[in-house]
């Protein structure tokens, strides 16, 4: 499976790519940070995102698209930019027909450290380890990004197995139930 994660944000935008499955080794195939300048017109700097996903869904052609779950701080400015530009990903996801997942990132950090309230710089060592990387990633949207990545990877692609095979269950018996001439309930 290969997902693309997505650590949104306004002036910063994390993405990372990775390929792997469970039982598997996971391993990158991109990483990268979408910049926008903050005295830019929101509108435009929105488009920029836009455009920056788009471009990596066609180069990388992901099968499922993870965005960090945007949850309420103090700093509604910053909320409101960081929900508008998880918009961004969700919207792309969409239009391709992609499967999204949303992470919170307890969740996020929970997998990859195994520690829920794990700080920044644990995330980046664990992903730097988990991927066997060289370098750690930086900055560390870009290493949330990975790390949103890996989360799916392990987290999503059993969810995903476990919604498809309630999904055949539930149209078995469907079939089963037309075919006894019963109306199934939803």
């Amino acid at each position: 499976m290969r997902v693309l994660g997505v650590d949104p944000g306004l002036t910063r935008c994390g993405l990372g790519v990775v390929e792997g499955g469970i039982g598997e080794p996971v391993r990158m195939i991109a990483v990268g940070v979408v910049r926008t300048p903050p005295g830019d017109d929101p509108a435009e700097r929105l488009l920029t995102l836009q455009t920056e996903i788009d471009e990596w869904l066609q180069r990388y052609s992901p099968d499922a698209v993870a965005v960090e779950q945007v949850f309420a701080k103090a700093n509604i400015k910053g909320i409101m930019g960081t929900a508008q530009a998880s918009a961004v990903p969700m919207l792309a996801a969409a239009r391709l027909g992609l499967p999204l997942a949303m992470h919170t990132p307890s969740e996020v950090k929970a997998a990859v450290t195994g520690n829920g309230r794990a700080d920044k710089a644990q995330v980046t060592a664990m992903v730097t380890r988990i991927l066997k990387l060289q370098v750690a990633p930086k900055p560390a949207d870009a290493a949330d990004a990975l790390a949103l990545a890996i989360c799916h990877v392990w987290r999503g692609g059993a969810q995903d197995r476990i919604a498809q095979a309630l999904a055949r269950q539930k149209a078995a018996y469907a079939a089963q139930a037309a075919a006894q001439g019963q109306r199934v309930a939803r």
